[in-house]
């Protein structure tokens, strides 16, 4: 990742232009090609230096519900119960953990009372305990990468 990728990733962090031409206008602001700007997207896509590309929706704001969840999977049934949790098309990432609580992934809902029945339905074809952690205040804090 060079100068000019770092300050793409940091320039669209900012936000993303809702016109006819929006690649264009953000290679223009950084002074580099449309062209340049898509195929170093797609290289950054392609290396995982990006996850993904595309819009962060704010569910509440949407009517849904967000939280963070964890339980305690067995070592032994860890891909397992994390197979299990992952189709659920409520759970928007997981990640495994260095602590008690080893699996812990985020659930979003397009109805906030969908959330204790998503949760229940994961206990149900687990048998494990999932600890509900709601958000109670959001705090932002952008990353920046020198470039």
């Amino acid at each position: 990742m060079d100068d000019i990728d770092k300050t793409i990733i940091n320039c669209l962090q900012q936000g993303f232009p809702i016109c006819a031409s929006p690649y264009r206008q953000v290679a223009e602001q950084l002074g580099i090609t449309e062209t340049d700007l898509l195929n170093r997207l797609q290289a950054m896509l392609a290396d995982g230096v990006l996850s993904r590309f595309g819009p962060m929706y704010h569910a509440e704001q949407m009517g849904g519900a967000l939280t963070l969840a964890a339980l305690k999977a067995p070592g032994a049934r860890f891909d397992e119960v994390a197979e299990i949790v992952n189709a659920f098309p409520e759970v928007a990432h997981n990640y495994a953990r260095n602590h008690a609580l080893n699996m812990w992934f985020v659930l979003a809902t397009e109805k906030p009372e969908q959330v204790q029945n998503v949760i229940a339905e994961i206990e149900k074809k687990t048998g494990l305990i999932v600890y509900n952690m709601p958000k109670i205040s959001e705090y932002y804090v952008g990353l920046q990468l020198e470039a």
